[in-house]
């Protein structure tokens, strides 16, 4: 940009744009065309505030990850963990492009430092090391990540394709669980809660 022009538009706005798109098309949707077209902008011109597709989509993580309000950290690791990763699949479940760009993104904005510092805040009663804790928050959510996708994928295999699977023989232990019924499986929070608990308790050794 030439010495004392002022921005056509500011960061934001391409965030937000970007945002949007992502939301209601897909992350796929999201180009640099696309995202200077949806602000009135040339392509060309949007590279004046970001350097490529994969910064702006750190941006656009970031820039997220800083819409909920942390909940209250309370002293009970146990609970102030389940309701982070709450708030994550909350947010994940509004942005569904979000689960599948997380995997090795660089934690380096103020948004995701911020949850970073807020999870480890969450975790310090359970008295593990630094690392330990940091190692423990990526695994929370790759859980949350993971558990999502499903949410938003739904069921991929028909009843029909199980059934006849299950009556060759071939899955005894298959067969045996279907056949217990047992009603609804368990929800989010009593998964969530299982996996926070057996990690920790795994992680402090006992």
């Amino acid at each position: 940009m030439p010495r004392g022009r002022p921005p056509a538009y500011t960061r934001e706005q391409v965030l937000a744009a970007a945002i949007t798109v992502a939301d209601t098309e897909g992350l796929e949707a999201v180009t640099m065309r696309r995202i200077a077209t949806e602000i009135g902008a040339g392509a060309m011109s949007l590279y004046t505030y970001v350097p490529d597709r994969e910064h702006l989509i750190d941006l656009m993580v970031d820039r997220v990850a800083g819409e909920p309000v942390p909940p209250a950290v309370t002293g009970d690791w146990r609970a102030d963990s389940l309701a982070l990763v709450a708030m994550q699949r909350d947010l994940m479940l509004a942005h569904p492009w979000l689960p599948r760009v997380l995997a090795g993104r660089r934690i380096t904005g103020r948004n995701l430092l911020g949850f970073l510092e807020h999870g480890l805040r969450a975790l310090e009663p359970a008295g593990l090391p630094g690392i330990t804790k940091m190692t423990l928050l990526g695994l929370f959510t790759g859980f949350v990540a993971s558990y999502v996708t499903g949410e938003l994928a739904g069921a991929s295999s028909s009843v029909e394709e199980i059934g006849a699977a299950v009556a060759s023989g071939d899955f005894p232990q298959l067969a045996r669980v279907l056949s217990e019924g047992g009603g609804a499986p368990p929800d989010f929070p009593l998964i969530a809660d299982w996996m926070i608990a057996g990690l920790v308790e795994q992680a402090r050794g006992r």
